[in-house]
């Protein structure tokens, strides 16, 4: 039976009349945010801007398998972690080479790891396709413990990560990490948005809405579920480069623990899974929460709750919203703010 060709959105003439104010404000969203490289404390930048980034990478990356392919996994940090010793590697072996090519390696070994912990989904689903990544997870992570070849045969286990350099320039300081990072979220992000709207994304969503029909339909079913666990660990490894360079500072395997696979996969359904812009916002809800619980814990004392209980109150907060968002509302906070921008052009149309 011949394969369906499924046309393209980005080239359909009503796609690209809706497209213009979306990117319109992508554009305006980049301008603010490389602002905030002048005007943000270092505390703002390496503390909240630079997780926050790292974060919604990592997320859109669970996000390509899990939310539009269809594929639940729970391996993300045993991937993030593949990238970061990936990057560390080449960096201390062969220090001559860019880090841009640092981390398109990084990209390339985790996305060569995700693939071949990928093969399960050829023939389980669901929860039976999540104990299969969280294999991964226990695996990797006991790999990167016990082989010293990975740690550059240092006993220490915490490695320091080394410097990077760009262009020349030494990137040293939170100002600079912090624009490294947005330049590699931004570009990875516009590729990832193509990549959705084009054939293969087409059927990643098709496969997830339909598994049958898709076979049915003539698509190549577990091929592009391999590549859907290829480019989600290949964004995850890119992800956890960065996070161990531009913001741990340090390469370690307890520094992606399952904590951080929960805490990708909580960014997901709370941001709204299948969705490019629920990213960002389900990554600034993580990262800004335990903030605002810090500057609240004055109330919080008042009412019974003490500081040290505010990490508890924290992941209560988490499960909450994990479980009402599954129930009522599965795209998250983009389709809320989806329609509230409807409900206010509605009202601007009527006034």
């Amino acid at each position: 039976m011949s394969s369906i060709q499924i046309e393209p959105l980005s080239t359909r003439p009503e796609f690209a009349r809706r497209s213009w104010p979306r990117r319109a404000l992508v554009i305006l969203a980049v301008a603010v945010l490389i602002a905030l490289a002048r005007v943000g404390s270092d505390y703002w930048l390496s503390a909240i801007l630079v997780p926050f980034l790292i974060l919604s990478l990592a997320a859109l990356g669970l996000n390509l398998a899990t939310g539009y392919a269809g594929q639940l996994s729970l391996g993300s940090a045993a991937f993030m972690s593949v990238g970061a010793y990936t990057a560390y590697n080449f960096a201390v072996r062969v220090p001559a080479l860019p880090f841009a090519i640092d981390l398109a390696f990084s990209a390339l070994a985790a996305a060569a790891v995700g693939t071949v912990f990928g093969v399960p989904s050829l023939r389980i689903r669901g929860f039976y396709l999540i104990v299969s990544t969280l294999a991964a997870q226990f695996f990797i992570e006991w790999l990167f413990t016990r082989v010293s070849w990975f740690s550059n045969d240092d006993a220490s286990g915490v490695l320091s990560a080394p410097a990077v350099t760009v262009l020349g320039h030494r990137i040293d300081t939170p100002g600079t990490h912090y624009l490294l990072v947005l330049a590699v979220v931004a570009a990875t992000f516009a590729v990832a948005a193509r990549l959705v709207r084009s054939e293969l994304g087409r059927r990643w969503m098709a496969i997830r809405d339909m598994e049958t029909a898709a076979r049915v339909m003539g698509f190549r079913v577990g091929q592009d579920k391999l590549l859907a666990f290829a480019f989600s660990s290949g964004v995850l490894g890119i992800a956890g480069a960065l996070w161990a360079f531009a913001y741990l500072g340090t390469v370690e395997p307890h520094g992606f623990d399952l904590n951080l696979s929960f805490q990708v996969l909580f960014i997901v359904i709370i941001g709204g899974m299948g969705s490019i812009g629920g990213n960002f916002l389900g990554a600034a809800f993580i990262v800004l929460l335990p903030i605002l619980l810090s500057n609240a814990a004055g109330w919080f004392a008042h009412v019974g709750i003490e500081a040290g209980q505010l990490q508890n109150l924290q992941k209560i907060i988490y499960g909450v919203l994990v479980i009402v968002f599954l129930i009522r509302e599965p795209d998250g906070l983009a389709r809320l703010a989806g329609y509230a921008h409807r409900r206010l052009r509605g009202r601007q149309a009527d006034a």
